[in-house]
């Protein structure tokens, strides 16, 4: 064979990559990963709740999304149903974002 039909076989090759190398399960694992840590929740405990006001207080360890150490503070709640689902004392796993400037829960549940 000739030399010249490796090159050009080769061109083929890197011109034209096989879809199912491009999109393998690797890849997909790597997303994946990237949107579990884009959402994952911070643990608490709830010490205290004011549904008129829209706010919970909770004493929390760190939350990776806003760079913050763990310590207690109050955050608002976009919806005072989110109150709902918890009382002082509560074990919780949570989302919060900082938005307008304020902390708000975004997301909170009963930890398991």
């Amino acid at each position: 064979m000739k030399p010249g039909i490796f090159i050009v076989a080769a061109m083929f090759t890197l011109a034209f990559p096989l879809p199912a190398l491009s999109d393998d399960a690797h890849h997909k694992g790597g997303q994946a990963k990237v949107a579990q840590a884009s959402v994952q929740l911070a643990e608490g405990e709830v010490r205290k709740i004011d549904k008129e006001a829209k706010k919970i207080t909770l004493r929390h360890g760190p939350i990776e999304n806003l760079d913050m150490p763990a310590m207690t503070m109050v955050f608002q709640v976009p919806d005072a149903a989110l109150l709902e689902q918890v009382k002082p004392g509560d074990k919780v796993r949570f989302r919060a974002e900082k938005a307008g400037g304020q902390y708000t829960v975004t997301r909170i549940e009963p930890a398991k």
